[in-house]
């Protein structure tokens, strides 16, 4: 029993199937990776930025005697520790009275005052906090100066090699600016967050990746089963099952593409093994009627042979006829072989020396010789052509005897009728030859211009024929760009009709 193929259940790595799924998923987790990496970017700044901007909020809620006093403080603190032998005077009281100022969120952060010049003065120290504050360079305070050309924070490296969070903030006293409120913060509460984002968004992929490949499975197999379908019928079609057809309308204009495409390959395939028989037929009848038209001449003569050694050499009679009869079958052999040369050599496209000429100034020319042939039979001309034909003369005038030699006998020797017309049409020339013989039946006329083919074997054997002229006549035809056609009715004889293209 035949193995039948089926895409849905055979997933190799060069499946198309697999081909779609593995894609598919890969371009999928492509997409899913830049969307993770810009969303954490995004993210990142989006976070820093609204910190910043607390900060800044933060820093604007405190009073501004608060920093004065936090600055004063720190000034004093560093002047008594300038001067050994001096006691500060309560900072512990003065610590919390500045801290209790501060908002809570404010405490993990290090603060410090930066003046005009760029001198920093590190608050920290005035609430009671460790901490060195990390210093910008000069073109980042003179940024902070331009408020629209600041930006709303800086993110830098501390000495310990931790990222810090720096933000700026102006400080006026009297209307005027003294400086700015450094609140530098570490960001490894953003790291934290990123990192909690970044995994529940990996964990969130990962599902969607196995939710895919189920999900594929689905739809993959579902949008290929017109192609298996088409697998499926072109496995059921050999060489003796070529007339079965693809369906063409299943809802996918590729798959239907190529359903078309296919049923044409069918198509011509199934012409072209049609033809390749019908050819192989018609060679094997060909190479059979050739045979027996070649044997019988050389069996006649093989027997004359035979009865002249015998001694009929010596009975001049008997010497007499025998060579007669041997000269008529050799000549009857060899009109046969040049038949079958000349057809040979139409088969070649052979090269034709064509000329203009008036076919009827042709059919006039050769009139005695057609009356000739006539014998006792009626002929009758009927030439009205105006146009000239681009012809072989010698070509076209074998066409003209061969249709008239083949209604000469078809024909009653003594009330036979032969009527050769001419005339013009719009797009060429019409020759016919007409008789008013039997008669052709129809199951015989689609066969005429085969060769060796006969519709009457005993009357074509009577004249010596072979089957061979009209099918010269039909190829010279087609040689001149012409139609041969025939027209027959039985009991009223037969019109052969020859369309030729004006010059």
């Amino acid at each position: 029993m035949k193995k039948r193929f089926s895409i849905h259940k055979i997933v190799t790595p060069n499946s198309l199937r697999f081909q779609l799924l593995s894609r598919s998923l890969f371009f999928l987790a492509i997409i899913l990776v830049l969307i993770g990496i810009f969303q954490y970017a995004f993210l990142k700044d989006f976070i820093l930025g609204s910190t910043a901007a607390s900060i800044r909020s933060q820093i604007a809620s405190v009073p501004r005697d608060t920093w004065t006093q936090m600055l004063l403080y720190a000034e004093i603190n560093a002047k008594f520790n300038l001067d050994k032998g001096l006691a500060e005077v309560e900072p512990g009281k003065i610590q919390d009275n500045l801290s209790n100022r501060i908002p809570f969120s404010l405490m993990d952060a290090t603060i410090a005052f930066v003046d005009l010049s760029g001198n920093m003065t590190n608050l920290s120290n005035s609430l009671n906090r460790s901490g060195v504050p990390p210093a910008l360079s000069s073109d980042q305070y003179q940024q902070a100066l331009n408020p629209s050309e600041s930006p709303q924070f800086w993110v830098v490296d501390a000495s310990d090699g931790k990222e810090l969070l720096v933000v700026l903030h102006p400080l006026e006293l009297r209307g005027y600016l003294i400086g700015f409120i450094q609140v530098s913060l570490s960001t490894q509460f953003v790291q934290d967050l990123l990192f909690r984002q970044l995994f529940i968004f990996m964990m969130l992929s990962v599902l969607a990746l196995v939710g895919g490949l189920v999900a594929y499975q689905a739809v993959i197999k579902k949008t290929l089963v017109p192609l298996s379908n088409i697998v499926h019928t072109m496995e059921s079609i050999d060489a003796g099952n070529l007339n079965e057809r693809l369906p063409v309308e299943q809802g996918q204009k590729e798959i239907d593409t190529l359903a078309v495409s296919l049923n044409g390959m069918l198509e011509r395939l199934e012409s072209s093994f049609t033809a390749e028989k019908e050819a192989k037929e018609q060679m094997r009848r060909f190479v059979a009627d050739a045979s027996h038209e070649l044997r019988t001449p050389l069996t006649s003569i093989h027997g004359f042979l035979e009865v002249l050694l015998r001694g009929a050499m010596n009975q001049p009679e008997k010497l007499q006829k025998s060579l007669t009869s041997m000269y008529a079958e050799s000549e009857r052999m060899k009109k046969l072989i040049q038949d079958l040369l000349l057809l040979a050599k139409l088969d070649r496209s052979p090269h034709l020396e064509k000329v203009e000429k008036d076919l009827e100034v042709l059919i006039l020319e050769m009139e005695p010789q057609l009356r000739m042939l006539a014998e006792e039979r009626e002929v009758q001309l009927d030439l009205s052509s105006e146009g000239l034909v681009l012809v072989d003369v010698d070509k076209m005038k074998q066409v003209i005897l061969n249709l008239f030699h083949n209604a000469v006998q078809h024909t009653d020797p003594d009330k036979g009728l032969i009527q050769i017309s001419l005339k013009s049409e719009a797009s060429g020339v019409e020759l016919s030859v007409q008789d008013n013989g039997p008669g052709i039946p129809k199951e015989h006329i689609p066969h005429l211009f085969e060769r060796f083919y006969r519709s009457d074997s005993s009357r074509t054997r009577k004249y010596g024929g072979a089957g061979l002229g009209l099918a010269i006549t039909h190829s010279l035809v087609e040689l001149h760009g012409g139609i041969l056609r025939v027209e027959s009715k039985l009991g009223e004889g037969s019109r052969f009709i020859v369309r030729l293209p004006k010059v």
